[in-house]
């Protein structure tokens, strides 16, 4: 049988399994079920979602799982994945739980699940949930009369984020005399992130700030910087800063339109905090997907860059087990372990304006710290997912590649832990090489099992 857990939680398109009603009540319930371990008081599990339609139908039918088992629902609704994480530990809650899909199409929804420490549930716990739902234990399992659960809404929840990520920025700065264009992907974020950097006192533009249920992440947010790089340039602003559909992630564009990686923000921000003396044991966590300019900048800064697998739950296993502060995703999925404990995008905007302020430099000057490689990914469509290794064809395809490339590049072919798709990653020399060998690999994988 097919994992319900991915790398992120649970995903697909919504109404189709795995993200069905039917399911989400399931998912619900042995949550609530698992939060039970501790006895003698009542138990809370906090939900928020980002703004995809199919939120409600998934709202309720979690909701209906976590009461029916003794457990009482805090519905925060639309909110932030790093907001529904901070409001889990602030407000005491056994666990907290996300309905989103992050990044993707408005079709597809997910749930994230939270420890109650507001730290992505183990797998350990995630596998415990999943085999309540396959082996049907908690099917009998049925509180009766006063001892189901209720749920109230938390009118607050948005005003309580909103001081928390403020609290984040030095308290003797503003953002005064800082014109900022934000992109919201009309998504999570568009409530809190605007208010926030109008009352540090930036002169904001919002764009993508609408959401309608089914025009999430598209054609703008993270993703799709290519409006937001416009409306900077139109206006001459200092900054656009581009979020996610459940704002985790952050990228942006500099004063001359040009985009702005989670690499080169982490190496801003690490040398930053390598000054101020927060750079726990001189170390930044990236991943193997990160360009080999971040790796080369770190070096030249004297920092240690150790490289995990793709997926924040790996860079934050990383950084745990080895006591970094710093690390992240060159997707903007970055992580300030000295502020929260997961990615915020609005946190990671903030840091980078802090440095921007200390600094005083422009943002393309302190994006001069890296120099990208050249860089191809081609995100290849699949059916199925079997190991790379025994897709026909690639193997020799690789080896071909490698061998053009000798020392001068690298090749990386992997599957999304989130999608339905195939990642080729090339670098090299040359702009021309690294497109080229990509869309050969890309061609060996669609033939293989595309």
């Amino acid at each position: 049988m097919e994992r319900l857990f991915g790398t992120d939680g649970v995903r697909g398109m919504a109404n189709v399994h795995p993200m069905t009603a039917e399911m989400a009540l399931q998912i619900g319930r042995a949550t609530a079920h698992l939060c039970k371990k501790q006895k003698n008081r009542r138990h809370r599990i906090l939900i928020g979602k980002d703004t995809r339609v199919s939120g409600y139908m998934l709202e309720s039918a979690l909701t209906a799982g976590i009461c029916s088992m003794g457990v009482d629902a805090l519905l925060v609704g639309p909110m932030t994945t790093p907001g529904t994480a901070f409001l889990t530990r602030s407000m005491r809650a056994d666990a907290g739980m996300v309905i989103s899909a992050s990044h993707n199409p408005y079709q597809d929804n997910g749930i994230k699940i939270f420890s109650r420490n507001g730290y992505k549930l183990p797998d350990a716990e995630e596998d415990e949930i999943e085999n309540l739902i396959t082996t049907e234990r908690i099917k009998d399992i049925r509180p009766t009369a006063d001892a189901i659960g209720k749920a109230r809404r938390i009118d607050d929840a948005m005003g309580r984020y909103i001081v928390f990520c403020k609290a984040t920025f030095p308290e003797n700065r503003t953002l005064e005399g800082m014109k900022i264009v934000l992109d919201c992907a009309n998504g999570a974020a568009y409530k809190a992130a605007p208010v926030i950097f109008s009352e540090l006192l930036a002169d904001v533009t919002v764009i993508h700030c609408e959401p309608d249920g089914i025009n999430i992440n598209d054609r703008c947010g993270s993703q799709h910087t290519e409006g937001l790089a416009a409306k900077v340039l139109e206006i001459e602003a200092d900054i656009g800063l581009a979020f996610d559909g459940d704002g985790d992630r952050l990228i942006a564009v500099d004063e001359r339109g040009r985009e702005i990686t989670g690499d080169h923000i982490m190496a801003i921000c690490g040398k930053r905090y390598k000054e101020q003396g927060l750079l726990t044991n001189n170390l930044v966590v990236a991943t193997v997907m990160s360009n080999f300019g971040f790796f080369s900048a770190m070096r030249g800064l004297g920092i240690e860059a150790a490289a995990s697998k793709v997926g924040d739950r790996y860079v934050l296993e990383t950084m745990r087990r080895r006591g970094a502060v710093l690390g992240g995703e060159a997707s903007g999925h970055l992580i300030f372990l000295n502020h929260h404990t997961t990615g915020d995008g609005i946190i990671t905007a903030l840091q980078l304006l802090s440095a921007m302020r200390h600094y005083r430099r422009p943002l393309s000057g302190l994006a001069s710290i890296m120099t990208l490689s050249p860089q191809k990914i081609v995100n290849v469509e699949v059916r199925s997912k079997p190991p790379i290794e025994d897709i026909p064809g690639l193997r020799p395809a690789v080896a071909e590649a490698e061998a053009e490339l000798k020392d001068l590049g690298r090749v990386l072919v992997r599957y999304s832990g989130t999608q339905a798709m195939c990642r080729v990653m090339v670098e090299g020399p040359t702009q021309e090489m690294t497109d080229r060998l990509a869309g050969r690999l890309a061609d060996a994988v669609r033939k293989g099992i595309g």
